[in-house]
Formats: structure tokens, C-alpha cells, sequence
């Protein structure tokens, strides 16, 4: 069988399917383009406008092909085996919006899509796929002035090495002398310095609203969170007790995951056992310590910074929310602003008698039942307190990056006011 016709037969087949929610998907349109995060002259992954991904493999002595991204419940995407040698196949329903990662399974091995770009994700680098959506406006490259996104290393002694982070400076900074409030942004579990500035497009948002006058032009670090706990591929640790950590659950774009053993929950201190970085201690305890006493005074003496509270912010998605919540609880005297991204909520009980911060933000997907669920609750609860607090839903969107990519274009307008 060709692989032309191979096409017409499973897009024809999957257009009959139910998807997960047992409603009857619509006739897949044969517009399929090649993904924005494709490499060089690959066709494939390919995605078409109703957000339908189409994959083509090439695996001629492989028996089985699945990809891990497909609609929830299914356990990803299977391809079927062409003449050729190629495995082929669409997802059985359109995917949300945005960024999402995955992986390839081959007769059981894990693979990356060679089509693809690599993204840092899942402790590991995995391949990635782009979803047009519709208000893709505000963080698309555009011919607007530009900022600066550079890695600087910086001295940490209580890890006994140099440190890497990203920082991301406003457009005229070099120019200037005028010293800028810093948001210190983190990622989630899995990932690490380059996720908000690659899958988030951190820059390019910031870039934009900053030329449309939308926002006051600030810095923006970046830095390892210290969160991977070393679990196999394509396991998520436990998560902390509700309420004090991520809403939402797992990513949408996960398969296979199972219960990791008990001692292993995200933010739990441990160690590296193995690899570039064995040895380094991990945890928000560990992280707090990074921050505080090592990256904040580095950034502060080396980048023209309002080194004081009400110039600084800390927030953070999953994973970097849950670091948020723990550091700013611990140390409310550092940051004036705080943003939970899919990260938990804060409640008036725990901030009493603690520094009042000038904003509390939190956001969640739409699609993350606990997070719609508590952040109303957390909301009426802190403003009844005398709280400063915006929330923002993000319409459509599960525990990815099309919801922190909304909440960071919600959040920034916010900051440092």
C-alpha cells in the first residue's frame, strides 16, 4: 500500500471515530501542513486546521508504532505500517491548542520523532509539536523591537558548582541606565532554564506587550528548579497534598505513566544519583537556598535591578507553583508580587501575620477540574481577607503550555505597578 493511499484510508477511518467525550468528530480536511517546530526539510509531524497532528515514522523492521499524544483516555496515537516501510496515522480527535510534547514507542522502546525539534521535557529531551490557536497573536515574532535572552553561569556554593539561567532583558536595556524590576520565573516538573524561553516564548510575549504599550518593561530569570527527582521516562512523581501544589493532574500529553514509589513526590529532598549532575542535592529546600543566597544577589549585582521587594516577583507553573507557594510562604519578605500558574492557590489562614504581598495570581486551564474547583474558593477567601488578587481561566486548555503561555499575558500587566 502507498502511503498516499495508506492516508486516504485511516483519515477516512478515523473520521467515523468517537472521541473521548462519545461525540462523532467531524470529517478530518486534508490541509495538513508540516508543525512550526518541524527540523529542516521534514514534512512530518503535520497538522491541519481543525488541530488534527498526522505523524509518518519510518521503522521498516518495527511491528508496532504509537505515539504518546492523542485525545485523553486512549493511550496516544497508533500508526499503521505502510509498504514502504513507513508507519503512518492521525490523531483520532483535534488536540488543544498550543505546545505539546511526546514521544515515540517502537515495539516498546521510546524514541524521539526525528521530524521534530527537541524540547526539555519529563527529565529528558522530548519531541514537540505546535497547535495553531486562534489568539496566537500575542506571542508570535513579530517586527517589533526586540529583547535580549541570554545564559548567564553563576557561583553556587551550596551545590559546589556554577549554575546556569536564563535572563531575559527589555528591548533598549544595553543603551540605558535605568534599573528594572525582575520576575523570577519558574518552570514545571520535568523540565528546566529553557522551557519558559522555548515552549513558553517567554521573550516574545514580553516583547510584544511591551511594544504595544501593554506592560511597564521588566527582567525576567529563569533558572533550574531543582525538581527532577531522576523517576524512569515517562513517569510523573507523586504530587504534594492537595491545596499546596499543582491543580489539575497530569499532562494531557502523557501515556503509560504509573505511581512512582513512595518517598519520591515532587519537591522532596533527594539527590542525583546518576549523570552530568550526580551528586546535587534537589528539592525546594535546596532550590529556596539556590535563590535566596546565591542567584538573586548574583542577578542583583550584575544586571542594573530594583533590588528591593516591591521590585522583585516570583511565580511559577505546576511544579514551579508549588516552589512559589513554599518560597513565598517561607521568606514573604523577598518578593512583593506572587503568581501561581496551574501551581496551587494561597488562603488567608497561611498568610496571616506574614508580609502582605501587592498582588496574588492565580490561573488555571479551563479543562484542570481542580484548579476551576479551588481557585474560585481561594478567591473569595483572600479577597474577603483584604487581598489583592486577580484569577484567569484559560479557555479550552488543559495543564500545558498554552495556559501558562495566557496566564503570563494576564499576569505581566499586573506586575510592579
Amino acid at each position: 500500500m502507498s502511503i498516499k493511499s495508506l492516508t486516504i484510508v485511516v483519515a477516512v477511518a478515523l473520521a467515523g471515530n468517537t472521541c473521548f467525550a462519545q461525540n462523532t468528530q467531524p470529517a478530518i480536511i486534508e490541509d495538513f501542513k508540516p508543525s512550526v517546530f518541524n527540523q529542516p526539510f521534514q514534512q512530518y509531524p503535520q497538522v491541519n486546521s481543525q488541530g488534527y497532528a498526522r505523524f509518518r515514522i519510518f521503522a521498516p523492521n518495527a511491528d508496532s508504532v504509537r505515539v504518546s499524544l492523542g485525545l485523553a483516555g486512549q493511550g496516544g496515537t497508533k500508526l499503521i505500517k505502510a509498504d514502504s516501510g513507513y508507519f503512518i496515522g492521525t490523531t483520532a480527535g483535534a488536540l488543544d491548542e498550543g505546545f505539546h510534547y511526546y514521544h515515540i514507542n517502537a515495539d516498546g522502546a521510546t524514541f524521539n520523532d526525528p521530524g521534530t525539534g527537541n524540547f526539555y521535557g519529563s527529565q529528558r529531551w522530548e519531541s514537540g509539536i505546535e497547535i495553531p490557536a486562534k489568539d496566537q497573536d500575542f506571542y508570535a515574532l513579530k517586527d517589533v523591537p526586540h529583547g535580549n535572552m541570554q545564559q548567564i553561569l553563576f557561583p553556587s556554593k551550596s551545590t559546589n558548582t556554577s549554575r546556569a539561567a536564563l535572563v531575559y532583558t527589555p528591548p533598549g536595556y544595553e543603551k540605558g541606565n535605568t534599573k528594572y524590576p525582575v520576575l523570577y520565573l519558574q518552570h514545571g516538573w520535568g523540565e528546566n532554564e529553557t522551557s519558559w524561553g522555548i515552549q513558553g516564548r517567554a521573550n516574545l510575549i514580553m516583547d510584544n506587550m511591551i511594544a504595544e504599550g501593554r506592560i511597564k518593561p521588566f527582567i525576567i530569570v529563569m533558572t533550574y528548579g531543582m525538581t527532577n527527582t531522576g523517576a524512569p521516562i515517562g513517569r510523573r512523581p507523586a504530587g504534594p497534598p492537595p491545596g499546596a501544589g499543582p491543580a489539575g493532574g497530569a499532562r494531557p500529553d502523557s501515556v503509560n505513566r504509573r505511581t512512582p514509589p513512595p518517598g519520591s513526590g515532587m519537591g522532596a529532598a533527594g539527590v542525583v544519583t546518576a549523570g552530568n549532575t550526580a551528586g546535587e542535592p534537589t528539592g525546594v529546600r535546596a532550590f529556596q537556598t539556590v535563590l535566596l543566597d546565591e542567584l538573586i544577589p548574583y542577578i542583583d549585582e550584575h544586571f542594573r535591578t530594583i533590588a528591593k521587594r516591591d521590585g522583585r516577583a516570583m511565580a511559577g507553573l505546576s511544579m514551579g507553583g508549588f516552589e512559589t507557594h513554599t518560597i513565598t510562604l517561607a521568606k514573604p519578605d523577598v518578593f512583593g508580587y506572587w503568581g501561581l500558574l496551574s501551581g496551587g492557590t494561597y488562603n488567608s489562614e497561611e498568610l496571616k501575620g506574614k508580609a502582605k504581598p501587592k498582588v496574588i495570581f492565580m490561573s488555571t486551564g479551563s479543562k484542570e477540574e481542580r484548579g476551576v474547583k479551588e481557585i474560585p474558593i481561594a478567591e473569595t477567601d483572600l479577597k474577603a481577607a483584604g487581598y489583592n488578587v486577580t484569577t484567569y481561566v484559560s479557555p479550552g486548555t488543559m495543564h500545558e503550555f498554552q495556559s501558562w503561555r495566557r496566564s503570563l499575558y494576564q499576569m505581566a500587566p499586573l506586575l510592579f505597578k
